[in-house]
C-alpha cells in the first residue's frame, strides 16, 4: 500500500510538472518579449507610457519572484502550490492590466507601421527563446528600466 501511494504521489507530481513547467516557461518568455519588444516602443509612442511601464515591470517581477519560488521546493508541496497560487492572478491582473491600458495607448498612438514591426519582433523574440532558450530571467528595476528605454 505504502509503494503504490509513493507511486501514485510521484505520477502526481510528473503530472503536475508536465503542465506547469511549460507555463512557466511561457509565463517567463512573454514578460522579456514585453521588455524587449513592447515596452520600449510604447516609451517613444505612448501618452501613459512610464505609469503603465513601471507598472508591468513590477508585475513582470512579481510573477518571475513566484515563478521561482515554486522551481526551488518540491512540485505538489504546499509552498509549490502558495507560489503558483500567486503567480496566478499576478498575471491575470497584469494582462487585464495591459488590456485596458498599455495595448489601447500603443495601437492608438502608434502608426501602423509601426504596429506591424512590432509583430514581427515579436515573433522573431519568441522563435529565438522558444522554450525559454537563452533568456534572461532577472528581476528589472522600474526606474532603470525607464531610464534605459526612454
Amino acid at each position: 500500500v505504502r509503494g503504490a501511494r509513493r507511486d501514485a504521489g510521484l505520477r502526481r507530481r510528473e503530472e503536475l510538472a508536465r503542465h506547469w513547467e511549460p507555463l512557466a516557461t511561457k509565463l517567463e518568455l512573454h514578460a522579456a518579449c514585453e521588455e524587449d519588444v513592447f515596452y520600449p516602443m510604447l516609451l517613444r509612442e505612448g501618452v501613459r507610457a512610464d505609469e503603465e511601464t513601471t507598472d508591468a515591470i513590477t508585475d513582470h517581477n512579481d510573477i518571475r519572484d513566484a515563478v521561482r519560488r515554486a522551481a526551488e521546493v518540491e512540485i505538489g508541496s504546499d509552498p509549490w502550490w502558495q507560489a503558483v497560487l500567486e503567480a496566478r492572478p499576478e498575471n491575470s491582473d497584469h494582462m487585464a492590466e495591459e488590456e485596458r491600458g498599455a495595448i489601447p495607448d500603443a495601437r492608438t498612438h502608434a502608426e501602423a507601421g509601426e504596429r506591424d514591426e512590432l509583430g514581427a519582433r515579436w515573433v522573431d523574440f519568441t522563435n529565438d527563446h522558444a522554450g525559454g532558450r537563452d533568456l534572461e530571467v532577472i528581476d528589472k528595476d522600474p526606474e532603470e528600466y525607464l531610464a534605459q528605454h526612454r
